[in-house]
């Protein structure tokens, strides 16, 4: 799946089934509900979920959260906004 295909079942709202707890949690955090999006990573021990997570814990805003997160993941801490954030990580996961 490609990014704009990805970003294309999320404007429409229908979330493929075969995504990883990582882009699920993208994907619904990108429609507006972080609980639901944060309980989707939360249960997941892996690398990419430990990215997303620190992603949701930047936007929510918890930098301290999201710094340990972003260190679980591997990654370093985004300084960029958040559109261009959850784009590398899609972009990332989509790829891997």
């Amino acid at each position: 799946m490609t990014l704009d295909e990805f970003k294309a079942s999320v404007a429409s709202g229908d979330m493929p089934s075969d995504l990883s707890n990582a882009l699920q949690g993208l994907w619904i955090e990108a429609g507006g509900n972080w609980d639901t999006a944060h309980e989707a990573v939360q249960s997941d021990d892996g690398r990419e979920a430990a990215w997303v997570h620190a992603y949701l814990h930047r936007k929510e805003p918890d930098e301290s959260n999201a710094r340990y997160w972003y260190k679980r993941s591997g990654e370093p801490f985004f300084d960029g906004s958040f559109e261009a954030e959850w784009d590398a990580i899609a972009r990332a996961l989509l790829a891997a």
